[in-house]
């Protein structure tokens, strides 16, 4: 059986070790890597290209929000469960906005943190219910990461998939999964419809 591979990115020793011997009880996950700051996470996610990531959202030199921005820039595919001490944050709804399919409070139960790493790494939303909760009562922004705004604006600007994945060095699956995320964030239901609702939001300049 084929374990799940996890990288835990927190600045905080004594969570990464409670994470990790968690982890080490089930049979089906092993921890890959370890990162105590943001830029190391991007970096080792890259390396190892985990089945699943956690990330904190406070980490110095680069915070979960930019780590998790990147990440997902360099890899739409990556699956990334943000834990929180603050389900009401800005920072954590910017992080969902940006492609993370799970959250959890640091406080949650044990099972439920193992639960959304399941759930994520199939590909499945795993939000705690009181996060979702508070993310519904807050104001919705839409963030467009930097790698989201360059492809929506080559679409604009009327190129191919291809064209894109080759300008951009990604494959062109890469950029369809960035252009139905880009639809998903905008409540776009097609490429030109994004693109019109990103220019009238002064979220994309061409």
């Amino acid at each position: 059986m084929k374990k799940i591979s996890i990288l835990i990115a927190d600045d905080h020793a004594l969570m990464r070790f409670g994470l990790k011997s968690l982890i080490a009880t089930q049979p089906d996950m092993d921890v890959c890597g370890e990162a105590d700051d943001g830029e190391k996470a991007v970096r080792l996610a890259k390396k190892l290209k985990p089945d699943v990531i956690i990330m904190d959202l406070m980490m110095p030199v680069l915070s979960g929000v930019e780590a998790t921005r990147r990440i997902l820039d360099g890899d739409p595919t990556a699956k990334i469960v943000i834990l929180t001490s603050f389900g009401g944050s800005v920072d954590l709804q910017q992080a969902l906005a940006a492609g993370a399919l799970g959250a959890q409070l640091k406080e949650s139960r044990m099972d439920n943190v193992l639960k959304a790493i399941r759930a994520v790494s199939r590909g499945e939303s795993a939000v705690d219910p009181e996060v979702q909760t508070d993310i519904d009562t807050m104001p919705n922004p839409i963030v467009l990461t930097t790698r989201q705004q360059e492809i929506l604006k080559a679409a604009a600007l009327g190129k191919t998939t291809d064209q894109i994945a080759a300008a951009c060095g990604i494959s062109a699956s890469a950029v369809k999964q960035h252009i139905a995320a880009i639809m998903r964030n905008l409540g776009a239901a097609s490429r030109s419809e994004a693109i019109a609702v990103a220019l009238s939001r002064n979220l994309l300049k061409i």
